[in-house]
């Protein structure tokens, strides 16, 4: 039998956490009949989360609980998490209960039938999201396939089943702000998506505003992708181009017709030449920045799958031998 890792950070989640427990419990033990562990991982929540996960852990042993000194972010307490995940597959989902513990049986069931996956990410039926959640996290998915070159028809959300090797690779990352989803991506090209059913949020309202959406897109962007830069660098490109066809005709202009070149034309090609050759040196420098940044982020060099050897046939499943 397979263990699985349940692994939930929670931000002033104390009205969900006993519900989510209760269910979580109901479905490992009553449908899917696998061990499991819970690990909550509370990050800075302002009410009485901790002390709601301090019950649960006392009633049930398979409760782990961990306290971050502030609020982190999702990503840094999801993180956290997989450090103390046991078992051979983790599952990531919100504490908010709009992810139903009782979908989680399609998830195994998808990976289960499918021993050439590694990831298998919920895909929402019925997204109960706001128009500014689902606005900004339609693009954020356009923009992350094309920055990691990732399949465009793959949705990434926080409700996931991951083979346990994958979670040690991406644990082995050194990222300044962590997105699990793309460090998902980064790693292993073998995901698929299974629909499942996607609930209201039971209590509160969601943490993501547009603000924070549209933070967490440009720093994606800035980190992934050299884009801007690049577009800085061709637009500096046309730009000298286009400089140097005028500076030619002008002058051709002149030695066939004797027309005078005007002062201020003149100063315009030479402002524009200029200004031309400052943005490609932002864009070529941009570029360097870009390889620094990627050398800093310390990304794994591979994440080995399975090994055979010529000695024997060893496979390597979930991070096992």
């Amino acid at each position: 039998m397979a263990l699985y890792s349940v692994v939930v950070p929670v931000y002033n989640g104390e009205h969900m956490l006993e519900e989510l427990y209760q269910r979580l419990a109901v479905v490992f033990d009553e449908t899917i009949f696998q061990p499991f562990e819970l690990i909550m991982v509370d990050d800075g929540s302002k009410d009485r989360s901790y002390e709601v996960m301090q019950r649960l852990r006392e009633a049930d042993s398979r409760v782990k609980i961990i306290q971050m000194a502030r609020n982190f972010g999702q990503h840094c307490a999801v993180l956290c998490g997989f450090r103390y995940a046991k078992g051979d597959f983790v599952i990531t989902m919100d504490d908010d209960l709009q992810h139903p513990p009782e979908e989680i049986p399609k998830l195994i069931q998808a990976m289960d039938e499918h021993d050439d996956i590694d990831v298998v990410i919920a895909s929402y039926q019925g997204r109960k999201h706001n128009i500014v959640r689902r606005t900004g996290t339609a693009v954020a998915a356009f923009a992350t396939a094309k920055m990691l070159h990732t399949d465009p028809n793959i949705d990434f959300t926080s409700f996931r089943l991951i083979r346990k090797f994958i979670v040690d690779a991406v644990l082995q990352t050194n990222t300044h702000l962590p997105q699990i989803g793309n460090l998902l991506a980064q790693t292993s090209n073998r995901i698929m998506n299974v629909p499942i059913r996607h609930q209201a949020r039971a209590y509160g309202k969601s943490g993501y505003s547009f603000f924070s959406l549209a933070k967490s897109l440009f720093y994606d962007i800035t980190t992934h992708s050299a884009f801007p830069l690049l577009v800085v660098r061709d637009i500096g490109i046309v730009s000298f181009l286009i400089c140097v066809v005028l500076a030619l005709y002008y002058f051709i202009n002149f030695l066939t017709s004797d027309a005078p070149v005007e002062g201020f034309t003149t100063l315009v090609l030479l402002l524009v030449g200029f200004c031309s050759l400052i943005l490609l040196s932002i864009g070529i420098i941009g570029s360097y920045l870009m390889n620094i940044l990627d050398e800093a982020k310390k990304l794994p060099h591979y994440v080995t799958r399975r090994v055979e050897t010529e000695d024997a046939c060893v496979t390597v499943t979930d991070g096992k031998l």
